[in-house]
């Protein structure tokens, strides 16, 4: 099966990411990767309202943004509301951090930068556990 076509199946993604110019590169990835970025948030309370409404299958999610609610608290929210999967994007990976993201929901953390073949891996790790 070609990659586009499993794509498909878990196209949309939304990113929460605070820096500007690393959401705008994740975009870009995202979307050459064949996969459909459906929007950025900068905090995590933004990130839970854009989860809402748009309904995205994934969620690329930093750990240290603006806002009350860190990474990890919105990604918790999001998924006990919209049972929507989470990859985790962060520069740490002490094990306090690596504690805190081991919850239902995660899929999986990757490490800033980020590189683009593991981020296609994940998203198509993502697709295949999805359809079966």
């Amino acid at each position: 099966m070609p990659k586009s076509s499993k794509r498909m199946n878990y196209a949309n993604v939304l990113i929460v990411e605070d820096e500007a110019v690393i959401a705008a590169d994740v975009r870009l990835m995202v979307e050459d990767l064949g996969f459909t970025a459906l929007g950025i948030a900068s905090s995590g309370e933004e990130g839970l309202r854009k989860a809402g409404a748009l309904r995205p299958d994934l969620i690329l999610m930093d750990i240290k943004i603006k806002g009350d609610m860190d990474g990890v608290i919105a990604a918790g929210e999001i998924f006990s509301r919209f049972r929507i999967p989470v990859v985790y994007m962060t520069a740490y990976s002490d094990p306090q951090t690596v504690k805190r993201i081991n919850r239902p929901g995660t899929l999986g953390c990757l490490i800033k930068p980020l590189e683009p073949s593991e981020l296609e891996n994940i998203l198509l790790g993502s697709v295949e556990s999805r359809s079966m």
